[in-house]
């Protein structure tokens, strides 16, 4: 078969082109345990625009360094695979280089501890409700990876009936994550690395309830701060040998709460509750007046789901040395479609850039809210979104397309997790589309 000169011409320019559409994404994979580089490890492309898509896999060279072939503009998202535990690092459009920083892996570290062990308890229409959230910090040096079978246990009461259990890394997002029964009743442990840095974890449980009832935490590890919170409606009472100590929140004044500090295993802290009440939401917890949580979120601030887990600006004395009050906003804010939230309210974009990147699991389907929807109203989980600009000063092109490009990835991400319905993203898209076709014709024309 022959190829005419002009036949041979045009296949060369079609290559040419199509070479030329394509970007290359190159990065590199660190061992912060070690401070070499991650030689031999996987590395997965993901596509976010259409699903979550594997588009590519490689391997990080004797230097640490790989690279990939971008098809399209959209969304991307790097997986690093180390011993075991993956680590992400999120390629918004238009990124051309990636560090993702991975950490060995042990199967027992020392440098585990709980900051707060929160439990969140409502109930009504004989219906116990209850939100159980632990903070465990990962301080260990050089920083390693803790990860095994019964990464972090705990106990539930008799009969309790879990609805939904969650996990968030450090600087990451939240996801769905097993409470797996142990061989003891009652037991659960979550099979979730406890990376370096902090980890979150929810568990929403309901008890059958005739208007009192008895918790016993059960703690398995030594904890800074364990934290009751109830509505003002219901009773409190510890058993003999649990010492709580009260503690008032202005911004919280229709709310119980109850401390005991420096908890340790085994301790006796079960308490009574009696009487009905629901908790109002605490949208954006404590972290919204700007805290930090020892790193999360790369420094994002309050833009973070939660708000964050250090103590707001200007807090009084009591907030800052305990972290539970923030802690305590976890469960209205950081958890959207927690058991006792049927509806979905969109909240609008938070106002802080992703300065560092997104470290985080890809999550599993959402598991689905019960039928009975309850009084309490749900925060939206904040969309972290480019710097809104100052009226004084009026954007380069190049500032606005970027903020545009950012904006569509975390609107991409947030479709893919199922935070919004196919209505609000097809609304959304159209809206960012249209921004951004206007503001790339200025940009030709500047």
């Amino acid at each position: 078969m022959r190829f005419s000169p002009k036949l041979a011409g045009l296949l060369v320019f079609i290559l040419c082109a199509s070479m030329a559409g394509a970007e290359t994404l190159t990065g590199t994979v660190k061992n912060g345990t070690t401070g070499k580089p991650a030689a031999g490890d996987d590395v997965v492309l993901i596509k976010l625009g259409n699903g979550m898509e594997e588009a590519g896999r490689s391997k990080a060279d004797s230097k640490g360094n790989f690279s990939f072939t971008l098809d399209d503009q959209g969304p991307h998202l790097i997986r690093a695979i180390h011993q075991g535990v993956t680590y992400h690092r999120m390629a918004p459009p238009g990124t051309t280089s990636v560090e993702v920083e991975v950490n060995d892996v042990a199967k027992k570290l020392d440098g585990i501890s709980v900051t707060a062990d929160v439990h969140r308890v409502q109930a009504e229409q004989g219906q116990l409700e209850v939100v159980r959230i632990f903070a465990v910090n990962n301080t260990s040096k050089p920083p390693k990876t803790q990860m095994n079978d019964h990464n972090f246990e705990f106990y539930l009461p008799e009969g309790a009936k879990i609805v939904q259990s969650m996990a968030q890394t450090s600087g990451g997002q939240p996801v769905n994550s097993a409470a797996v029964p142990q061989a003891e009743k009652n037991r659960y442990a979550f099979i979730f690395p406890l990376r370096p840095g902090e980890t979150q974890f929810q568990v929403a449980y309901q008890l059958p309830y005739s208007g009192s009832a008895t918790i016993d935490p059960k703690p398995i590890y030594q904890a800074q701060h364990l934290v009751v919170m109830l509505p003002k409606s219901m009773q409190f009472a510890p058993s003999p040998d649990a010492h709580f100590e009260p503690m008032n929140d202005p911004k919280q004044a229709d709310t119980t709460i109850q401390v005991a500090t420096l908890t340790q295993p085994g301790q006796s802290l079960s308490f009574k509750v009696s009487g009905m009440g629901m908790l109002a939401s605490n949208e954006g917890g404590g972290g919204s007046e700007g805290g930090s949580s020892g790193g999360a979120m790369g420094g994002q601030g309050d833009s973070r789901p939660g708000g964050g887990l250090g103590p707001p600006i200007d807090a009084p004395d009591p907030l800052q040395k305990y972290r539970w009050w923030i802690i305590g906003g976890f469960a209205a804010a950081l958890f959207v479609g927690a058991f006792y939230v049927a509806s979905r309210q969109r909240g609008v974009a938070a106002n802080a850039a992703n300065g560092g990147g997104v470290d985080f699991e890809v999550p599993e389907p959402p598991q689905p809210a019960p039928p009975r929807a309850s009084r309490s109203t749900p925060a939206a989980a904040p969309r972290v979104s480019a710097p809104t600009p100052s009226p004084a000063s009026t954007p380069r092109p190049s500032m606005l397309l970027e903020a545009l490009k950012e904006e569509l990835f975390q609107l991409e991400v947030e479709h893919k997790q199922g935070k919004i319905s196919q209505q609000e993203y097809e609304k959304a898209k159209s809206a960012l589309d249209g921004t951004l076709e206007r503001a790339i014709k200025r940009a030709g024309q500047s």
